[in-house]
């Protein structure tokens, strides 16, 4: 009869037969628990996914340097990159790909767009997806395993909203997204903030993710002489779009959600970036002793500034592997239940779920642009 091995031990096979040698290894093997991984990792939004990734495999080296035993074995935690593109068609495709390879757990995806029709082949395996996308709808499907690393639109476009009447004193607001699930998402949010504060955008135009001029949208915006506009996407739309809205004339401070919070806004705008604003998911990361040490040791090891939600990521993989020491098992059906009922202080927060996966409690920070970088404003509650 053919013997089996376990496909996470080596096998090594020797003419003349070492089988004691072999027996010692196999005995004090580590058990791999493969952790997946996925954003844009190519494309223009490829600088936010290689910060994730960054972050990521910081995670796993910090874990695999402490050494941990789970379910009284040692276990060695392997990281599954995934290239999503944004593109949601690509994204489901990935997580099958994640789902086959046997991953114990899927960081990511970034993009609402991808993250949404993600989540329903990750439900459908029962492997937990702890994600940074922010449209509402992704916690709201009824999955068990969705769980959101950061604040949702709700809160983000509410804070921007009420900081633009409240504390910026706009009287007049405009509204432009690009029509992805993040963009018009935190749109929508951002408009229900003001007519809660009994206000309504003076107008509302719609572009795409791809697009580079404005002029259009920014002449038929100038009539109605906004103080305020609001635009949902990325940096690499919002940076032309500050400075078309310069050459046009438009003295309106742009405001954005977390995807304009980058240095590339401001290496692409230039210094048409100074004065708009941005609100990101979380507190200050240097506010939190934990955060400040994972910032100068990200800087140390990738030559660069974290870009943005890098350090969420992080907190993911550490979110799982509590999880996991909790339940004793890497298994997803013995450390889901964990995951759900955690308290956990990270990097970035301190985190707990409520029943639909989403943080009891997420601060917001509002940022604006002074002598060529992104200045904290105010953290909303």
């Amino acid at each position: 009869m053919k013997q089996q091995f376990p496909r996470s031990m080596t096998v090594v096979l020797a003419l003349g037969g070492m089988m004691a040698p072999f027996a010692m290894g196999a005995a004090h093997a580590d058990t791999v628990v493969k952790i997946g991984f996925a954003s844009p990792l190519s494309g223009p939004q490829a600088h936010y996914g290689k910060d994730n990734e960054n972050a990521t495999k910081m995670a796993i080296d910090d874990l695999n340097a402490k050494g941990l035993s789970i379910g009284g074995q040692k276990v060695k935690f392997e990281l599954v990159s995934e290239d999503d593109q944004a593109d949601p068609r690509v994204g489901t495709q990935v997580a099958q790909r994640l789902v086959d390879s046997g991953v114990k757990a899927v960081i990511g995806h970034f993009n609402s767009g991808v993250s949404i029709p993600a989540s329903r082949i990750y439900s459908d395996a029962g492997t937990p997806q702890l994600s940074v996308s922010t449209n509402p709808a992704y916690t709201q499907q009824g999955y068990k395993t969705t769980f959101r690393l950061v604040g949702s639109d709700s809160q983000i476009g509410g804070a921007l909203g009420r900081y633009a009447l409240q504390q910026l004193k706009a009287k007049t607001v405009a509204v432009i997204d690009d029509r992805t699930a993040y963009g018009q998402g935190i749109a929508d949010e951002f408009v229900k903030a003001l007519q809660a504060q009994g206000k309504k955008p003076v107008k509302r135009e719609y572009t795409n993710d791809k697009a580079s001029d404005f002029t259009a949208i920014l002449t038929s915006l100038k009539a109605a002489n906004p103080d305020v506009i609001f635009y949902g996407g990325a940096d690499a739309q919002a940076a032309p779009m500050a400075k078309q809205m310069k050459r046009l004339g438009l003295k309106a401070r742009l405001m954005g959600g977390d995807m304009l919070n980058t240095p590339t806004f401001i290496q692409l705008a230039g210094a048409d970036a100074i004065g708009h604003y941005s609100a990101t998911a979380g507190g200050v990361l240097t506010a939190r002793p934990a955060g400040k040490e994972f910032e100068t040791r990200y800087k140390a090891r990738f030559k660069q500034e974290v870009v943005l939600l890098g350090p969420q990521f992080y907190d993911g993989v550490m979110l799982v592997a509590e999880a996991m020491k909790k339940a004793n098992s890497v298994e997803p059906t013995q450390y889901l239940t964990q995951l759900a009922k955690l308290h956990y202080s990270g990097v970035t927060s301190d985190f707990a779920f409520d029943a639909k996966g989403d943080l009891v409690r997420a601060p917001v920070t509002i940022s604006v642009v002074k002598d060529n970088k992104w200045a904290v404003q105010s953290v909303a509650q």
